[in-house]
């Protein structure tokens, strides 16, 4: 491949017009809502029509825990399915939205590298079909409604220093994350302190990527709860009446949205939630509309096994009764010598020992998967610099875990170079070697599931928790709240929660800071060590080098 950049290569794709990628999925022209050419949304009613079908395979990629070096996990889901289609398998990507936020910060865009892209690259990084924005509304409408009802009279006697529904906006913007409102007087309502945090943390975001359809989604939104009365009862969205109209808000996002990549394999992209903070999967209403259109879906969950996959599993899978046929585990030479304790600066420089000693963080991961009954594949996402014997030393590793290590090269050569990871997905998959199940039962106290996840794929030593902590979550408990899933908010740089702490650590502490419940979503989040739910910006932010060409086109975005 040459050197051109992700967005000059995503210009030259040769798309297809949308309604042609729906046909190969069978949907008609009349079930497709076109924003513009080369996106689309899919009817309501011709998803309700799919319900009786079977399912194709659902495949997971994730990912050994991210480091600076990077790993392209999207980039591999994105060629797993031009891969599978490539070996006459009928195949469909479902990724998550990106956010705003991270594409002008640092981390940039969300649609894939190389030769393994969703295109429109552009739109997708930037306000695409508009879900985003529509997600943003409907929760600061709610935001609105609670301070509105306090200013007339608050007949719902909610008490303003228990308020706990915050603001949001789709934007890294550390100014926001503590302030106070309604200042300057009676006319503006009763001041308090309270914050925003980016729309990808909001729980209207996981919502609307668990939510089954449009009813589910206004069921589920009546049910945030957003503050507290003096006697500690809570009060919920429905109590404001504000369910209603935020579900109309997001009746349109909620409609899965139809793309394709670069070899034109149907692609949906839908939903964003955080990873870190929230359960880091696509929607569940794409995921189930594409397992019955193709034998194949390959879906990501966002950052490390340690978080991504596991919410999938205990979250996704659990609420939405998938059951995954095999898993990816991305790793990258890189990203080992990493994890051995080699800097940044020095990967270029061959050094096999590195990449042994960085393997116990690949071991754990695939360990992990299999847990769950998971049957798994390692794929080496290979860079330029790679050698031979630093390859070879992750393939002799991942055999002695159990598992085939196959490398592939889908970012410089398309579907071309990972042939054989398909081959092997599929082998996995149909050999029906899987016995899937949560790691833990619905019934188990929530403290447990905290420490049951800690210990079974942190292998911590512990989890610390205040009094204070512990007694919310038998609040929880006593209120009904006992049976939902636990959604672990941590650094996803580390099995601890140290971020600095690569490999494959033990006995380590986990400390549980604060839990907050999603009573809508239906998980309660455990925020462990230093998590923020509105990010900065760098100090040089992606934001300075995006600008329009003579030609009126974007350049800088990645």
């Amino acid at each position: 491949m040459s050197h051109r950049t992700d967005i000059e290569i995503a210009r030259a794709a040769r798309k297809r017009p949308i309604q042609e990628i729906g046909a190969r999925l069978g949907i008609p022209a009349e079930d497709l809502i076109p924003y513009g050419h080369d996106k689309a949304k899919v009817g309501q009613g011709f998803i309700a029509s799919l319900r009786d079908r079977p399912d194709g395979k659902l495949i997971l990629v994730t990912a050994i825990n991210p480091t600076p070096a990077g790993e392209g996990k999207t980039t591999t889901t994105v060629g797993l399915g031009d891969g599978l289609n490539r070996i006459g398998k009928r195949a469909v990507v479902c990724i998550r939205e990106a956010s705003l936020g991270p594409n002008f910060g640092m981390k940039g865009g969300a649609a894939g590298g190389g030769m393994a892209q969703v295109v429109p690259m552009e739109d997708m990084n930037l306000h695409f079909t508009g879900d985003f924005h529509a997600i943003t509304a409907a929760h600061n409408l709610l935001s609105a409604m609670i301070d509105n009802h306090i200013h007339w009279g608050n007949a719902l006697d909610i008490d303003q220093r228990r308020v706990v529904w915050r603001r949001v906006m789709d934007m890294n913007d550390r100014a926001l994350r503590d302030v106070v409102v309604s200042l300057g007087g009676v006319a503006n309502g009763f001041p308090r302190q309270t914050g925003f945090d980016i729309t990808v943390a909001s729980e209207v975001m996981a919502i609307l990527c668990l939510a089954r359809d449009l009813g589910d989604l206004e069921a589920r939104l009546g049910e945030i709860v957003v503050a507290y009365r003096r006697d500690r009862t809570p009060v919920r969205c429905r109590d404001l009446k504000a369910d209603g109209a935020m579900a109309v808000l997001l009746r349109d996002a909620m409609q899965p949205n139809l793309v394709q990549t670069l070899e034109n394999t149907p692609a949906f992209v839908h939903g964003g939630p955080f990873a870190n903070i929230a359960h880091g999967c696509n929607s569940v209403i794409a995921t189930t509309t594409a397992l019955k259109l193709g034998e194949y879906v390959v879906t990501e969950a966002g950052f490390g096994a340690d978080l991504g996959a596991e919410k999938f599993f205990d979250i996704k899978c659990r609420k939405a009764g998938l059951t995954p046929a095999a898993a990816v585990i991305v790793a990258t030479v890189r990203a080992l010598k990493m994890n051995g304790g080699v800097a940044r600066a020095d990967l270029g420089a061959e050094d096999v020992e590195a990449v042994r000693r960085g393997c116990p963080n690949l071991g754990r991961h695939v360990a992990n998967v299999k847990g769950f009954g998971v049957p798994v594949v390692v794929a080496i996402n290979h860079f330029a610099g790679d050698t031979e014997a630093e390859i070879e030393a992750v393939r002799a590793y991942a055999a002695e875990q159990g598992a085939e290590a196959i490398l592939c090269r889908h970012w410089a050569e398309g579907s071309a170079g990972i042939e054989d990871l398909a081959r092997k997905v599929v082998e996995l998959a149909e050999g029906g070697g899987g016995n899937f199940a949560p790691l833990y039962p619905d019934a188990m106290p929530l403290m447990e599931k905290i420490e049951t996840i800690a210990r079974r794929i942190y292998h911590a030593g512990e989890v610390v928790a205040d009094k204070a902590v512990r007694e919310q979550l038998r609040a929880w408990e006593a209120e009904g709240h006992g049976h939902l899933p636990v959604c672990m908010a941590k650094t996803p740089y580390s099995f601890s929660t140290d971020p600095g702490l690569r490999g494959a650590p033990t006995g380590h502490v986990v400390p549980v800071r604060e839990v907050r419940l999603s009573a809508g979503a239906g998980f309660v989040v455990a925020i462990c060590g230093e998590i923020m739910t509105m990010p900065g910006l760098p100090r040089v932010p992606a934001a300075e080098t995006i600008r329009l060409n003579a030609a009126g086109q974007i350049e800088g975005l990645f």
